[in-house]
């Protein structure tokens, strides 16, 4: 009835997340990262120094200390141990007593130790939201974006999701920054999420937004290529400098995302700019040279 010993699976590619249905963006200053269960109780049950246990840890590692850089507040949530029969409720049922009240089987791996101005939630139902003060914690601080990594996917980590996007909080749902009993229940946490209530991304891509954020305008036409390819969900090095970016599939909506976010970092274009001349080249001229030198050069 426990939690059972989970085989060694690759966490998924980047070539392999489902296509997200919105378009949301990425905001460091209207996020919080929730770093879900990380618990030794549940990590025992993975194949120790294998996948997706190794990368598991390895990417929230890396995404927590750039989400640090840029101030965002950083939530754990953490089963208590030794749970009686009533604070426990129906999840005895299917799961049995729980976390022992075992300093080690509670307490969060040593890899991922809280910082001591981390906020550690206790939390008693899959939802973290369930009985818990996360929704005030996100409305104090002024953010509706929640980044979700940990375990288990398709458990706690997709609640939390779907009970943040009912309360009109954006959730980007970290595609190999979660782990799951398997492969195929992985593969369909992420596909919900993507269909139903979040944006799934990779660390990878994550990680380029959090960077990016620090100077948020592109600094080079490698960035701007970089930024196109994460709205197409396309590989980069696929994106050639001349060809028209919306016969590619670039939408009046993802430019606008686009002109949105240069004109907040401080760049003079408009969406007639982009629309008229759609390639990667004319854009990174459009963002760092004189518009006289642009218009000049097209007019030759």
């Amino acid at each position: 009835m426990g939690i059972p010993a989970i085989p060694a699976y690759p966490m998924p590619l980047l070539s392999e997340l489902p296509k997200n249905k919105v378009l949301w963006t990425l905001d460091p200053k209207r996020a919080v990262l929730l770093i879900h269960d990380m618990q030794n109780y549940f990590l025992d049950a993975f194949t120790p120094n294998a996948s997706p246990l190794v990368e598991l840890v390895s990417h929230i590692q890396q995404i927590k200390q750039e989400c640090k850089k840029l101030g965002v507040p950083v939530v754990y949530s953490a089963q208590p141990g030794g749970q009686a029969p009533e604070e426990r409720g129906l999840l005895q049922d299917f799961w049995g007593k729980g976390i022992a009240d075992d300093p080690y089987q509670k307490g969060i791996i040593d890899d991922l130790a809280p910082d001591a101005d981390d906020i550690v939630l206790t939390k008693w139902r899959y939802s973290a939201f369930k009985k818990t003060n996360l929704s005030e914690i996100l409305k104090e601080q002024g953010r509706d974006q929640l980044i979700i990594c940990g375990v288990y996917a398709h458990i706690g980590c997709l609640l939390t999701a779907s009970d943040a996007f009912m309360q009109d909080i954006q959730v980007f749902f970290v595609a190999d920054a979660v782990a799951d009993f398997s492969r195929e229940q992985h593969q369909m946490a992420i596909q919900y999420a993507a269909s139903r209530c979040a944006f799934t991304m990779s660390t990878q891509q994550l990680l380029g937004v959090l960077k990016r954020a620090q100077n948020p305008l592109p600094l080079s036409l490698e960035d701007v290529r970089r930024q196109v390819a994460e709205l197409l969900q396309e590989e980069a090095a696929d994106l050639s400098d001349q060809e028209n970016l919306i016969d590619r599939g670039l939408d009046s909506i993802r430019i606008m995302s686009l002109v949105e976010k240069w004109r907040r970092a401080g760049a003079e274009v408009t969406f007639a700019d982009l629309a008229a001349r759609p390639t990667l080249s004319d854009w990174w001229n459009l963002l760092y040279f004189p518009r006289e030198k642009v218009l000049s050069h097209q007019d030759s």
